[in-house]
């Protein structure tokens, strides 16, 4: 009889499983286990559906970086196909950074925009365009594939535009046009890179234009491919998207370069040494010179106390 209790359990214990890939799946989300196996470079924290999670520390010292430092990195370890540009955008005078979440929707067909409904109305979804704001939290950053949809193609309006900044405290990435323009400008901290704007709406009575076909799965956006959790950093009209493995080493190099630019700059403006020597490959003066530099100023440089103590630590001069 124990055997037999065991053997219901184990078998309980599946089905429960199953019903839960199924939910996932059921909501045209990725599992867990595949989000893990497509992202296997990330050794850190994940959330439970298996996304990525860059550190909050990172993603604060992620906003001192520029476009040109965070492509370098990405250039130089073969991530060639990370950097969108052209985007109209909302807030230009911010700079936008967070943890992507991803939604790819198609030009809607009726069968299978049906199909797709009825299944979420089956678990008390409404409205497609809402489904991946459901699962926003603070930090993240909207990433939406809207096959740069205009007439008729907008799902994001102020309404949506004011649900996501309260869940994310961000604006969004969307490859598509927005409606509601101006409410959506009146949202403070709502820093946004769009592909246009057009004051219709998605799917209008009797019309079927757009339907969603995944949720933080692989999507494309321009000529970008966007993984869940990737660090969206946005200024300028450009984005580029991080993979979680490579934040870390984003920042400390545009810290150090940073670093290293405010040295320079001041030793020639000093007369200290001339361009040709700053240009260059530094020579052991110089670069003690830069050791001493970063120890007397340690508390004064816009750089964390502690990232500079770990430069220093790593230096041989």
């Amino acid at each position: 009889m124990k055997k037999w209790r065991f053997l219901f359990g184990i078998l309980g214990a599946a089905l429960l499983h199953c019903c839960f890939v199924f939910q996932k799946a059921s909501a045209q989300q990725i599992s867990r286990e595949e989000l893990i196996f497509l992202t296997p470079e990330w050794k850190g924290e994940r959330f439970d559906d298996g996304r990525p999670k860059v550190p909050d520390a990172i993603l604060k010292r992620m906003k001192s970086v520029s476009i040109e430092e965070a492509w370098a990195v990405l250039k130089n370890a073969n991530y060639a196909y990370q950097l969108t540009e052209n985007w109209l955008v909302i807030n230009p005078d911010s700079v936008l950074v967070g943890r992507a979440v991803t939604a790819t929707f198609m030009p809607a067909r009726p069968d299978v925009w049906k199909a797709i409904d009825d299944r979420g109305k089956k678990q008390g979804k409404k409205g497609q365009n809402t489904w991946p704001v459901d699962l926003l939290v603070k930090g993240d950053v909207y990433v939406a594939d809207q096959f740069a949809a205009h007439k008729n193609g907008p799902t994001i309006g102020d309404n949506v535009g004011n649900a996501i900044y309260a869940k994310t405290g961000n604006g969004i990435v969307y490859n598509g046009a927005v409606r509601d323009i101006r409410g959506l400008k009146e949202i403070g901290g709502f820093t946004s890179f769009v592909e246009s704007y057009d004051p219709s709406y998605h799917n209008p009575p009797g019309d079927l234009n757009t339907m969603i076909i995944g949720i933080n799965q692989p999507t494309r956006i321009k000529q970008a491919t966007v993984m869940p959790g990737d660090v969206v950093l946005g200024e300028s009209g450009v984005v580029i998207f991080i993979p979680p493995h490579l934040a870390e080493k984003v920042v400390t190099t545009s810290e150090i370069v940073r670093l290293r630019d405010m040295f320079g700059h001041l030793r020639l403006k000093e007369g200290k040494y001339t361009a040709g020597q700053i240009d260059a490959r530094w020579s052991e003066e110089i670069e003690k010179d830069f050791s001493r530099w970063l120890n007397d100023h340690i508390s004064e440089l816009p750089v964390p106390k502690e990232q500079i103590q770990n430069i220093l630590k790593n230096r041989t001069w």
